[in-house]
This record gives structure tokens, C-alpha cells and sequence, in this order.
């Protein structure tokens, strides 16, 4: 999870009523007009974040104690904390569906920027599982499930509808009968990881990165642009969040391929592994 804590945006802490449980998560949108600048320029994702904190504080009548949601997502991946965990959202309605269900506002709208991208989407599902984590229950619902409102909006509301799924988490590759699959090899894929340097236009050390960084665009985790064969930041970033998709933490899930991580991932994205 790319997670921008509220310190880094300039908050105190949250000053919103203490709820250690719901029973899940409600998704929602701006319902406004979000700018397709946005879509090339992560700072205005930010700038739109606080303005929405700062229009809450100043709304009188509904007497807001913070930004309404415990957590954003963005369209290009980041998650921006809210209220955060623990912390009962004022988003939902009414005090009796602020404390059945945590909210996860998505920066789309009604105009202007309506459509999730991929990165937005694995964002608010890195929220949901983070609050899913501490305290929410299994339910995924929409704001409109429970008040009259088009929030959030025909097409998350169809996403959440299908059980909120990260984008290219559908079915595994199958290999058709003759078709070899690629072959990567563990020891060269950690050295590349090792060693590969941040930005394009270098030799790639392996080539059997590429593979592996098919599979992470496959599954949502990296963007398609640092797809570029070399074992980078970006890529390494992504391995982390794919070792914390299936159960690792900490150490375990640094960024560094393991036997066991990259045997999930090559079962579901039609590679094999040798060491």
C-alpha cells in the first residue's frame, strides 16, 4: 500500500470519534467535478485531498471533526490517510450508517475525470484491506446502499457491485497443451533486483524481469510504463505489495523475490521458476 500518512499532509491527528469495529467498508466518489489534470499530476490528487478536508471543517451545519473519510485513494495508486483506522467515519449519512460502516472515498466524479483507473481502483482496495485489517467486517457496499444518493457513482458502484476485485485478479493464465511457458530463474532475478539501477535507459541485467513485470501489470501492481525489463524501484515496490497479497510482512515482504512469492505469481500468470 503506497500510503500518504495525514503527517505527511500537514494534519494533526484525527479529532473524529473513536470506533474500533464496523461491519465494512462503504466506497465513495466526490460526486463533483474532478479535473483530468489530475490524471498527469499527482500534487493536485493531493491539493483536492486537503481542499476536501478543509470545506469540512468549514461546514457548520453538519459541525464535521475532520475530513469525512478514513481514507482516499487516488488515480494513481496512493492511498491518503483520512481519519484513519479506529476512527468512526462521518461520511455515510446518519450516525447509524457512520457507525456500521468505515468510508473510502475514490478522487473521481460526476465530471470531468468519471472513469476509475486500475491504480485507483487497487488503491481503495488497499484501503478496504487495511481497515478490514483493523477492525472492519467482510461488507463492501456503495454509499448508496442505505441513502438515496448516486454516490459513488455508475461505474464504482458497478465495481463494488462485483465484490470490489483487483483489476487482473480474474482467472489464472492457462497455458495451452504445447505451448512452453517462460522459465524464470530465482537467483538471477534477485541479483537483478539487487542490482538494477532506478531509471530506463541502462541495460537490463535480466530478461526474465520482464516477465515477472508482466505478471505484476497483470495483476495491478505496477503501472505498464515501468514495465521496462529493469528491476527497479518501481518494480520492486510492486513485488512488496504482491508478497503482502499473499500473507507476508515485514522482512518477508521487502520487495525481494522469494521461491515461494514468485511460484504463486508465475501459477497464476503462466511462468514457471526454477532456482
Amino acid at each position: 500500500m503506497h500510503l500518504i500518512p495525514r503527517e505527511q499532509l500537514g494534519w494533526p491527528a484525527s479529532a473524529a470519534p473513536l470506533q474500533a469495529t464496523t461491519r465494512g467498508v462503504k466506497v465513495h466518489y466526490t460526486g463533483g467535478v474532478v479535473s483530468p489534470k489530475l490524471l498527469k499530476d499527482h500534487s493536485l490528487c493531493i491539493a483536492l485531498w486537503q481542499d476536501i478536508r478543509e470545506a469540512h471543517l468549514a461546514n457548520v451545519q453538519e459541525n464535521y471533526s475532520d475530513v469525512a473519510y478514513n481514507y482516499a485513494g487516488c488515480v494513481h495508486g496512493y492511498v491518503l490517510e483520512g481519519r484513519g483506522t479506529g476512527r468512526r467515519t462521518g461520511a455515510n449519512g446518519d450516525q447509524a450508517l457512520n457507525k456500521a460502516h468505515y468510508a473510502v472515498l475514490g478522487l473521481i466524479g460526476n465530471s470531468g475525470v468519471t472513469e476509475p483507473t486500475d491504480e485507483l481502483l487497487n488503491a481503495i482496495r488497499d484501503a478496504i484491506e487495511h481497515l478490514q485489517a483493523h477492525g472492519a467486517g467482510k461488507e463492501i457496499k456503495g454509499h448508496r446502499d442505505g441513502k438515496a444518493t448516486s454516490c459513488p457513482g455508475g461505474p464504482l458502484y458497478a465495481w463494488v457491485q462485483k465484490g470490489a476485485p483487483r483489476p487482473g485478479s480474474g482467472k489464472p493464465v492457462e497455458t495451452k497443451p504445447g505451448t512452453a511457458r517462460p522459465v524464470v530463474d530465482l537467483s538471477k532475478l534477485i541479483a537483478a533486483a539487487k542490482s538494477d539501477p532506478p531509471k530506463a535507459g541502462t541495460p537490463v541485467s535480466y530478461a526474465g524481469t520482464k516477465t515477472v513485470e508482466a505478471a505484476l501489470v497483470t495483476e495491478g501492481l505496477l503501472s505498464k510504463r515501468y514495465a521496462d525489463g529493469h528491476f527497479g524501484d518501481a518494480t520492486k515496490d510492486a513485488y512488496a505489495a504482491w508478497q503482502r497479497r499473499c500473507g507476508w510482512s515485514g522482512k518477508a515482504a521487502d520487495g525481494l523475490p522469494g521461491i515461494a512469492s514468485l511460484t504463486k505469481l508465475g501459477k497464476r500468470r503462466g511462468f514457471d521458476v526454477k532456482e
